[in-house]
């Protein structure tokens, strides 16, 4: 499985390395909303929930689904523009604007993206012009709850108003705490983006895609970059350039815009920070202990996809609910899950963070 990008005929000055303000701030809000994706982030994320404002934490939540498990083109506004040559402005307020204008037929398709209501490699109707694309972006939006089904009532019913909500967000998070981040991230982003730059002009593209990701080849005869992905996709530059755009926030994902019509983007991370101190022997001698059993191995794979209550877990897996119960005991005496109360119900959910710092190789292993 892989996503392509067609490159037949690109020049290498049509191609650019280029940090991105609304791109990083994207990846801020992903891992605010997503803390056990970025377990290297633990502290950043702490300082930052811990000093929001209760109203702004409130908002952040409206639209969440934006950056939380769909990274919306929405951040990359400057691959929607005409052309195909537009790079990412030097400032968050030059990216806004850029945001600004794009269509609203860009806009809401790009928003809704979360519902996978729509083509996305390929041209397809607007929901907003399109009745029956429309009845189904509502289906699906519902199907993940009401506060997704609000915000896509209102993005189809006002679409400048949704605009001007997510600006204004947009600006009080940077105002909140991105302002502080990005000046500490840009220059490191803008070191990277030159060492890129350098490999493309001096090396040629196969030897800047080699340092970007081994996930990254670049077939010359074919004219084509392919990126190893569990996903599949397909695009082209068609005449416009092809960006990169390095992140420090988002590692590790490596995400391709590959929308139908937008430029292609490589959105790329840099660099690991560093991870938190590490457990004592004593907690890790026991966290290895509590997964040394093969149920609880399987309890993980499931608790790491979402939230399950005990008898949701006993009925997966054909077991009694006292016997999960002790599993879960001994999961939970470990620190490796947390539970919560919703109502009368008590839901379990893996601690992503705490598995990750055990080895990377066993929380991919179970998230495969």
């Amino acid at each position: 499985m892989s996503v392509r990008i067609d490159i037949t005929g690109l020049r290498q000055e049509q191609i650019a390395v280029v940090a991105s303000p609304l791109a990083e701030l994207g990846m801020a809000l992903h891992a605010l909303s997503e803390p056990g994706h970025h377990p290297g982030l633990q502290g950043w994320a702490t300082t930052v929930t811990c000093g929001l404002d209760p109203h702004l934490a409130d908002r952040m939540c409206e639209a969440d689904f934006l950056w939380r498990t769909t990274f919306s083109d929405l951040f990359q506004p400057y691959a929607g523009i005409p052309g195909g040559s537009t790079l990412p402005g030097a400032t968050l307020a030059e990216e806004l604007d850029l945001l600004d204008k794009l269509s609203d037929e860009q806009f809401v398709d790009a928003a809704l993206e979360f519902t996978c209501a729509l083509p996305y490699s390929e041209p397809g109707p607007a929901a907003l012009t399109d009745a029956e694309a429309r009845r189904r972006a509502l289906e699906l939006a519902a199907a993940r709850g009401p506060q997704s089904l609000l915000f896509s009532e209102r993005l189809l019913a006002d679409p400048p108003r949704t605009r001007a909500w997510l600006r204004q967000f947009l600006e009080d998070c940077d105002a909140a705490f991105f302002a502080d981040t990005w000046s500490r991230l840009r220059h490191q982003l803008a070191a990277d983006a030159r060492h890129k730059t350098d490999l493309l002009r001096h090396k040629g593209l196969a030897e800047a895609l080699a340092s970007v990701s081994p996930a990254l080849t670049l077939d010359d005869a074919a004219a084509r970059i392919t990126v190893d992905k569990l996903g599949e996709g397909r695009t082209a530059t068609a005449g416009g350039g092809l960006l990169l755009v390095p992140t420090s926030l988002g590692r590790p994902h490596l995400m391709v815009l590959h929308r139908y019509g937008w430029q292609p983007v490589l959105h790329y991370p840099i660099s690991s920070p560093e991870m938190a101190a590490p457990p004592s022997l004593e907690q890790l001698t026991l966290r290895m202990a509590a997964l040394s059993h093969p149920v609880r191995m399987r309890l993980c794979r499931s608790l790491a996809r979402s939230a399950f209550t005990t008898g949701e877990l006993a009925h997966a897996h054909g077991m009694t609910a006292p016997e999960i119960s002790r599993h879960l005991s001994a999961l939970k005496k470990a620190g490796l899950i947390t539970t919560r109360r919703r109502g009368r119900y008590v839901l379990h959910k893996l601690e992503v963070t705490a598995v990750a710092r055990l080895g990377s190789d066993f929380l991919e292993g179970i998230l495969r």
